[in-house]
């Protein structure tokens, strides 16, 4: 730290302005100079969680204030190649434009002199994220910093997030302020204002919803990351409007709330005739608002922060509202007076529930159905497994576990399989279906949730139990992290879905595997999509520091689930299940839009 004689660095000038604005944890991955920013930073009382890959940093940075708390990302200069920069940078820059996330992410770069003279790693970072940032600024001197960095923070917070970046040259890091006193400190932002709705739209919004026969309301991660769980339990309450939650919109509202459509989710949007949409988008999650997958003659009533989403895909500009939710909704509030939809008579809500039955009915088979002696898993009996065991331990009621999947159907199953009471506690790889986010995830929650600034009130003794859920192939993308869990004492329970292969394996026993494996790459060998047969991933936690079980029995899953939770050191537990070998290679959102379009063209 420098000290009240010294002239402060450019380093400890960017420490200091991070610190100002309320900084408490940076992600990322050191090398020389911004070593030297890390190093100050942490004399200064904020927290540095060093990773193995940049990616992940980037990731964990970005996932940090959808969960509780402000982040702030740094990335090395010293990679191997300027390629291997660019994309460890603009991975996790597209993944915070696509989800809407909040990133700072400062990176070191050449010295100024040495621009076009190919200095080392020398690369035009500013051109390069101009257009997939928010804001892509380098500070032209050192009493510039502060502004800058609060400028490049402020982008990345206020109207829809996503990434500041700034670009700090080595130079300007290692530089010494000659008038220090000169050099302003940066201030703490204030929330960004909340604009509200005209009455005219308000009221015309109102008289549609009054006069609909299947509304629905859909509930983005956008009112989760807006905290509009306060006024929104109440709307749903009195209103009776059933609801859908998008995958990181559960626990807005409670999973278990009766207006929950979830389960009867393709029922809900092809009989939906006017729908609320708050915070959510319509893009691929939620089939653009097209029909065969919806009612064709839905109205869609779009409520977001940006208006660049108002009108968009099936959207109608005309009914979209560009305001904050926590607004919105108590102005439509007001407006619906003490109208209800009456839920419990509707045709809509009858059918709605026929579907539920049907669909939980055929849940409850699936997952009631042990595999026969020496058979493997299915990802259903599974989940129920891990579910049960999980919430004996901490009942879904206290919001004492926080749930992060990646993986075609290792998340896509787990959507359902596991409920939600509170908002903020879910998180998977979101509208940019990024691989790789997982485990980077899993160390933002739990540094949101149980460092010693988290909230974490909610959970077990004041604590939030981080568990993961992992394709084998989505693990492979960060499994080294697992080192930096050890190394920070992050004791996250990881399941690693290991059915040998990408979205499905291609053998059912060692010695099928091991025959495709001597034919090579031919026909009858190995596919494209085959991964090793039951790789040991347990033994990486081992080798971190951690605990590792692999598991092939209900009985074996149980117990390494209540032994992994209990642990206070990063657990993996290597669930063998069945290979798939026989499904086809599809997403399932993907197949069943294929499915209802093929019924449509038939009727």
């Amino acid at each position: 730290m420098a000290s009240s004689s010294a002239p402060p660095t450019g380093a400890h000038i960017v420490a200091r302005a991070l610190r100002d604005l309320g900084v408490t944890v940076v992600f990322g991955i050191v090398g020389i100079p911004v070593i030297e920013i890390a190093e100050q930073a942490i004399n200064l009382g904020i927290r540095f969680i060093g990773f193995r890959n940049e990616q992940a940093a980037g990731y964990a940075a970005t996932a940090t204030e959808h969960e509780e708390e402000e982040a702030e990302e740094e990335e090395e200069e010293d990679v191997e190649e300027d390629k291997d920069e660019d994309e460890k940078r603009t991975t996790p820059v597209g993944n915070s434009s696509a989800n809407a996330f909040p990133m700072l992410l400062l990176a070191g770069s050449s010295e100024s002199h040495l621009v076009s003279k190919g200095g080392f790693q020398e690369l035009d970072a500013i051109s390069l994220l101009t257009s997939h940032t928010k804001l892509a600024i380098r500070p032209p001197s050192l009493d510039l910093i502060p502004d800058v960095i609060q400028s490049a923070y402020r982008s990345s917070f206020y109207g829809r997030p996503g990434t500041g970046f700034v670009d700090l040259p080595a130079d300007l890091i290692q530089g010494i302020a000659d008038e220090p006193e000169g050099i302003r400190h940066a201030r703490p932002l204030p929330a960004p204002p909340m604009s509200a709705a005209d009455q005219a739209r308000i009221f015309k919004t109102a008289q549609l919803i009054k006069a609909a026969k299947a509304p629905l309301v859909v509930i983005g991660k956008g009112a989760a990351y807006a905290r509009a769980e306060s006024v929104l339990r109440p709307f749903i309450d009195s209103t009776h409007i059933p609801f859908l939650p998008s995958p990181m919109g559960k626990g807005v509202l409670p999973d278990s709330h009766p207006q929950n459509t979830a389960s009867a989710r393709s029922t809900a949007l092809k009989e939906a005739d006017v729908v609320l949409v708050l915070g959510a988008r319509l893009n691929w999650i939620f089939h653009f608002g097209d029909a065969p997958k919806w009612n064709p003659s839905a109205k869609f009533i779009q409520v977001d922060i940006a208006v660049e989403e108002i009108g968009r895909n099936a959207g109608d500009a005309e009914l979209g509202i560009c305001g904050d939710i926590n607004l919105v909704v108590q102005q439509l509030q007001r407006a619906l007076g003490d109208w209800s939809y009456d839920y419990a008579s509707s045709p809509f809500a009858r059918t709605l529930e026929a579907s539920k039955r049907r669909n939980e009915a055929k849940a409850a088979s699936a997952v009631a159905t042990a595999p026969a002696p020496g058979k493997p898993l299915s990802y259903q009996h599974a989940f129920h497994i891990i579910n049960t065991a999980l919430h004996n331990l901490s009942p879904v009621d206290r919001g004492g576990i926080v749930y992060v999947s990646e993986g075609a159907n290792t998340m896509d199953i787990s959507r359902s399989a596991f409920p939600v009471s509170h908002p903020r506690l879910r998180l998977d790889a979101g509208t940019h279906a990024t691989m790789g986010v997982g485990l980077g995830y899993a160390v933002a929650a739990h540094e949101a949730y149980n460092a010693p600034e988290g909230e974490g009130s909610a959970g077990p003794a004041g604590r939030k139990k981080v568990v993961a859920f992992e394709g084998d192939s989505a693990f492979g993308f960060s499994a080294m992290e697992l080192e930096t869990m050890a190394r920070h004492r992050m004791d996250i329970l990881i399941f690693v879905m290991n059915n040998g292969g990408v979205y499905h394996g291609d053998s059912d026993s060692a010695d099928e595997w091991l025959a495709r494996q001597a034919k090579g790459a031919g026909a009858g060998g190995l596919r494209s999509t085959s991964l090793g047969w039951e790789v040991a991933y347990e033994k990486i936690a081992e080798a971190c520091g951690g605990l590792g079980f692999v598991v092939r029995t209900p009985e074996e899953l149980e117990r390494a689930t209540v032994q992994g939770f209990k642990a206070d050191v990063p657990v993996v537990v290597n669930v063998m299940i069945e290979s798939g070998k026989a499904g086809k290679l599809e997403f399932g959102w993907q197949a069943s839009a294929k499915k209802g379009a093929k019924k449509q063209a038939k009727l």
